[in-house]
């Protein structure tokens, strides 16, 4: 009883400085992940996609992984191993990688993405800085591209004849997808400060209708279906009844499960994986996806031929080039080359096997249980993490994000992971010791105290 009492006596501290240099970094993260290398619209018009970023690009991704590497040593006893397992396993495919080199800076990116993540959830934490360091980047970036498409609507929308592209909006981004995944999220996060009262009416409604807009202009119908089942996720964690919330822990159980096995069963990886799509069959529901399913069989096969630890940590998609095995779907289908899966559980699968798979499932099944334990405490933040997890499930079928360092969405979802451990770890703490200590600011330097004093004179002379 002595020891317990002791230890309840124990305070921890509230670790809210040092907040502005991160979140600057993930401000530079995510505008790399969207915006063209060097700023150069014009390449988007060409055919063929650069190998590799420029001197610029390169210097920046570099200072990046520098920066975040500083700041997790300088944090280091409050680093946690998060994702670590899937890093470890893609950096070790560099033994069996098919294109060994394209791997190596895949996974760079790789470890920069995770230490920058990682470096913003270690210094300035408070519960709601996921949101309010990536809201203000995505919608400066959504103001950026209306503008940017009423100055250079050449650039700024798309011009290929292809009839999912014609009139479509990409804005500042390299697509039209990205730009829709972009504004979702973006109308994901302002519906949620609406919704949990961070925010008055006037400026949530600015940046829905900002966000609303430009996924209007982007045409993508999978960011607007997601972006609306996160919404839906939203009203129903945040606003159902007090009755039923008990009962909102297995709804949300109960959609995920039929989400990750509607997903395995589509591709087929498994025998017998076909009698798991008898009741979508039942509702005429399309699983294929509008033709995608040409495109995963040719995948599957290749997944087939090294089922355990796959190709290599991006190493497929290297681009229409002889020497890919990738190139394949070149004279398969006709010239058409798709670029990815277009579903991130098959990519995942077809890079790093069942291995790579099961590191997904895992990371699935763990973030699912952390965010139904914050719901349980932190109602608003548990349901955001969810609502945003549920989005990018949806996008998955059809799209490949999943631990892609191409991709923005994984990016975010690595934060919001990362932001969603360390809000754990301060529910534990609070549950634990009770309220924390508030930091007390470091003395005032001896020439900043005489500034101080020259202003307070000046400011006497003049009134």
């Amino acid at each position: 009883m002595a020891e317990m009492s002791a230890e309840r006596k124990v305070r921890w501290v509230a670790d809210e400085r040092h907040a502005l240099i991160p979140a600057g970094m993930i401000g530079v993260l995510i505008v790399l992940l969207i915006v063209p290398d060097g700023l150069n619209y014009a390449i988007m018009l060409e055919t063929q996609a650069p190998a590799a970023g420029g001197l610029l690009s390169r210097a920046l991704w570099l200072g990046l992984l520098a920066s975040a590497g500083a700041v997790i040593a300088w944090r280091a006893s409050l680093s946690w191993p998060f994702l670590l397992l899937f890093a470890a396993l893609a950096v070790a495919s560099i033994v069996w990688s098919i294109e060994p080199e394209v791997t190596v800076r895949r996974d760079i990116r790789l470890v920069t993405i995770l230490a920058v993540c990682f470096a913003c959830c270690l210094t300035g934490w408070h519960a709601r800085r996921f949101q309010r360091v990536v809201r203000p980047v995505l919608t400066a970036v959504l103001l950026g591209s209306i503008a940017f498409g009423l100055i250079s609507p050449g650039l700024a929308i798309h011009q290929e004849l292809a009839p999912e592209l014609v009139g479509a909006w990409r804005g500042l981004a390299n697509h039209k997808n990205t730009f829709g995944a972009i504004a979702g999220i973006a109308l994901v996060l302002w519906t949620h400060g609406w919704l949990s009262h961070e925010m008055r009416l006037s400026r949530a409604i600015f940046g829905c209708a900002l966000a609303a807009v430009c996924l209007w202009l982007s045409r993508s119908s999978t960011a607007a279906i997601s972006a609306v089942a996160a919404i839906a996720f939203l009203f129903l964690l945040l606003r159902s009844p007090r009755g039923a919330q008990p009962y909102l822990k297995y709804t949300v159980v109960l959609a995920v499960a039929v989400l990750v096995i509607y997903a395995v069963a589509i591709l087929r990886l498994i025998p017998g994986s076909d009698l798991l799509l008898a009741p979508f069959k039942l509702l005429s529901m399309d699983t294929t996806f509008t033709g995608r399913s040409e495109i995963w069989a040719i995948v599957v096969e290749r997944f087939h031929l090294n089922p355990l630890l796959g190709v290599g940590y991006g190493a497929y998609w290297i681009g229409p080039v002889a020497q890919s095995p990738s190139y394949e779907f070149v004279w398969r289908m006709g010239s058409f080359y798709p670029g990815s899966a277009h579903n991130g559980y098959l990519d995942v699968a077809n890079d790093l096997g069942f291995t790579g798979l099961v590191c997904l499932l895992g990371y699935i099944a763990v973030h699912l249980r952390q965010s139904l334990r914050a719901l349980a405490v932190d109602r608003s933040q548990g349901a955001l993490f969810l609502a945003l997890f549920i989005q990018q499930a949806m996008v998955n079928l059809s799209e490949s994000h999943w631990f892609s360092v191409l991709s923005l969405q994984f990016m975010l979802m690595t934060l919001a992971t990362m932001a969603l451990a360390r809000l754990t770890l301060e529910l534990k703490l609070r549950a634990r010791f009770g309220q924390p200590l508030r930091q007390v600011p470091p003395p005032a330097s001896a020439r900043s105290a005489l500034l101080e004093t020259v202003a307070a004179a000046a400011h006497a002379r003049l009134t």
